[in-house]
Order: C-alpha cells, then sequence, then structure tokens
C-alpha cells in the first residue's frame, strides 16, 4: 500500500543531469575535461541512495561519494560497482567495511591514518586513500599550514597508496565572502608543499600539481579534486581533475546562483486532498489558532506534516499547488497533516496536491514550486529541504 504523500523520483532526469554536468565541463575546458564525483550521500540528499547509484552508475558515474562506511556498504549491497569514496571521519568506524566492500577512504586527520595503516596491517593489503586538507572550513582536513609536521609518516607508508589530494569550501555558495579565494590559494600552496613531501614533480615541463599527478599518466599519480556544486558553478580554477556535483545531480542550483546547464528537477512530492471544510468569520484553524478566518473559507487537508519532514514554519508563508493554483498554507503544519486556504477553487477530496513540483490549471497554465523557493520561503537552504523529507514518505522511481 502506498500512502497519499509520495516523493516521486525521476532516474531519467538524474541521468540526464549527469550527462549535461559532463557536457558543460567537457565545453568549458575539453583538455583534459574533469569529470564528476557522483555524491550520494545523506541518502542521495533524500532521493533514495541505492537506486539513485544505480542509476548514476548506469549513467557513466565511475567514482560515488558518500558520507561513511555503512552507507558505502549499503551501496555495494545494491549492486554498485563503481568506486565509492568515503567522505567522512574514519576514526571511531568499523574499518572492516572498507576492506569488505571495497571503499575509498578519506585521510583526515593523524588518528585515521593510523587507524586506516593498522586495518590494512590486519588485512595485509595496501588500500587507496584521499588526503583531505583544510584551508579553513575548520571541520575535518590536516591543516594547510602545518602539512610538514602532520604528513610525512603518512606518506611514507607502504600500505596506504595516495590516490587523490582534496579540500573542500565554505563559501562557494556566498559571492562575497573572501574565504573562498583565500582557501584557494591555501589549498594551492599545499598542493605544491604535498608535492616536495612526496618525492617532487617526476614530469619534466609540467604545468601544475594538477598536470603533474594526472590520474590519466601512465604511471598512477593523485588526482585533485575541490569544487562542489556552488563551485562547479563560480570558478572553473578550481575543478581540478574532478568535481564533486551534489545539488546539481538532483537539478536544484544553489543559491543565490544562476546556471545556465539544463536541469531538470528529479523529485515530486506529491499528495492528495482527504478532506475539504468550511470556516465560518472568526473561527480559527490548527493548534495554537495561528489562523483567523476573516470572512468565509474553504479549507483543504492535506495528509502530510513535520513528521513528513515539511518545515513547520511554511505555515502562512509557504503554499501548495491544488489543480494548478497557488493555495496558501494556513494553521500550524501538524505531525500528519497540513491545511490550505483553496476559497473561490472547486476542491474535492482526492484532489492531486503537489507539494514540490509542477502542475497544470485548468486553463493549461503551468506553475512550480521546488525546493530553493521552499526553502528561501522558511529561511533554511534546498539541501536540508530534500534530505529531509522524512522515511515513511514512499519513493516512487520512474
Amino acid at each position: 500500500m502506498i500512502r497519499p504523500t509520495v516523493a516521486r523520483v525521476d532516474l531519467s532526469a538524474l541521468k540526464a543531469n549527469f550527462r549535461q554536468i559532463v557536457d558543460y565541463l567537457a565545453g568549458e575546458r575539453p583538455d583534459p575535461a574533469p569529470r564528476p564525483i557522483a555524491v550520494v550521500k545523506a541518502n542521495a540528499y533524500g532521493h533514495g541512495a541505492s537506486q539513485v547509484a544505480c542509476a548514476l552508475e548506469d549513467a557513466g558515474a565511475d567514482l560515488l561519494a558518500c558520507a561513511d562506511i555503512e552507507e558505502g556498504a549499503a551501496l555495494r549491497t545494491a549492486g554498485v560497482k563503481a568506486e565509492i569514496l568515503i567522505f567522512g571521519a574514519l576514526s571511531v568506524s568499523d574499518l572492516d567495511g572498507l576492506f569488505d566492500c571495497r571503499l575509498t577512504p578519506t585521510i583526515s586527520t593523524p588518528g585515521a591514518a593510523r587507524a586506516v595503516q593498522a586495518a590494512a596491517a590486519k588485512y595485509r593489503q595496501p588500500i587507496r586513500y584521499h588526503l583531505k586538507i583544510d584551508t579553513g572550513m575548520n571541520r575535518l582536513g590536516f591543516r594547510h599550514d602545518n602539512l610538514r609536521r602532520t604528513l610525512p609518516e603518512l606518506l611514507a607508508s607502504e600500505s596506504l597508496q595516495l590516490e587523490a589530494v582534496y579540500t573542500h569550501f565554505a563559501t562557494a555558495d556566498e559571492p562575497g565572502s573572501p574565504l573562498f579565494l583565500e582557501q584557494r590559494a591555501r589549498f594551492e600552496r599545499a598542493l605544491a608543499e604535498i608535492k616536495t613531501l612526496d618525492g617532487g614533480d617526476r614530469r619534466d615541463n609540467s604545468r601544475n600539481f594538477s598536470s603533474a599527478f594526472s590520474a590519466n599518466s601512465a604511471v598512477h599519480r593523485p588526482f585533485i579534486h575541490a569544487a562542489n556544486s556552488a563551485a562547479l558553478l563560480r570558478d572553473s580554477r578550481v575543478w581540478y581533475d574532478r568535481v564533486r556535483p551534489g545539488l546539481l545531480l538532483y537539478g536544484v542550483v544553489p543559491p543565490p546562483l544562476a546556471s545556465t546547464i539544463p536541469l531538470t528537477p528529479v523529485m515530486t512530492l506529491s499528495s492528495r486532498v482527504v478532506a475539504v471544510k468550511g470556516v465560518r468569520p472568526g473561527e480559527g484553524v490548527g493548534y495554537g489558532v495561528k489562523f483567523t478566518a476573516t470572512a468565509a473559507t474553504t479549507i483543504a487537508i492535506i495528509p502530510a506534516g513535520y513528521a513528513d519532514g515539511l518545515d513547520m514554519r511554511l505555515e502562512g508563508r509557504g503554499a501548495v499547488l491544488i489543480r494548478g493554483c497557488r493555495a496558501p498554507i494556513v494553521g500550524s503544519v501538524c505531525m500528519d497533516m497540513m491545511m490550505a486556504d483553496v476559497t473561490g477553487l472547486d476542491v474535492s477530496p482526492g484532489d492531486d496536491v503537489v507539494i514540490i513540483g509542477s502542475q497544470e490549471s485548468p486553463s493549461g497554465n503551468v506553475d512550480r514550486i521546488d525546493a530553493r523557493e521552499m526553502a528561501a520561503v522558511v529561511g533554511t537552504i534546498p539541501w536540508e529541504i530534500v534530505c529531509r523529507i522524512g522515511s515513511r514518505i514512499q519513493r516512487v522511481y520512474v
């Protein structure tokens, strides 16, 4: 049985988005074009990691990224064969999964380096890893200004093979922030320093660390990545060898940035009206009676609430689409239900409701409410909107 509120995930749109990003990168910088690392962490941003990862692999993704070993193991169980990068911290994790599920760890602290090296010794096999450099996020990563003290032991390990070096930008989606450019400069300096620590450039006439340590060379060299979705759109100088689109894969552009890449939103969140009732002037609606009718009002009851991941701040700010028209959300968003003002619309139980997505009116006009708009309404970010869509909402794949 399927509850009235469902999330429909268009895997064809997902694949098309991936290919559009590949084409965009190749068109902007063809020699050589950076390749995407498809980010599927947090249940593929709420879209369903197993189905999304398999679809992306089918579209040509050869490297996926998730948050932790448990997420990576789930992808292997789903049949994913592509390389899987683990972004998160490892020092307190069960590292057996790295070897059992053929996962590529990020090493971002000396403690993680020692733990992964001990696990490699236990399994008597080397393991490839990505080295993360902290250039100003101050979350995970080896500090950019302390590498000569912290990295030599790691780089000297025979059981740990450096596959890539990366960083993460804290303000890529804030065009006015100077930290983005400072992080880029710090990363470039860190790359040059790592090159000297790792034995120097072993090719003549190299343009930079990225070209000298290209994954496409005859002898394997570490490759470089830094750009999330926002940085991908903002500055091609940080594309390096790979980019890490997350939100863009799902057809959402990080605000306040714009994009010329023709992307399609992958998820539609919809429901059905379960009841319609009249409210007299002066009567209130919902918990706390936060909406009071000033005139005769018609209310539609929709079986979706904060237990499904909808933000309570939608009350009095957001809207849904019913019969192609915007119906304001009134009264408090409840655990399992919310109410919309449908006064003047011919609405009946069973009518379709679009919470995120588009809908056509009887006159042929099409309106859309997307995750970016909903995020702006409640004062959050679109990542949160899609990631928090609840587990009891069934994902239907088309």
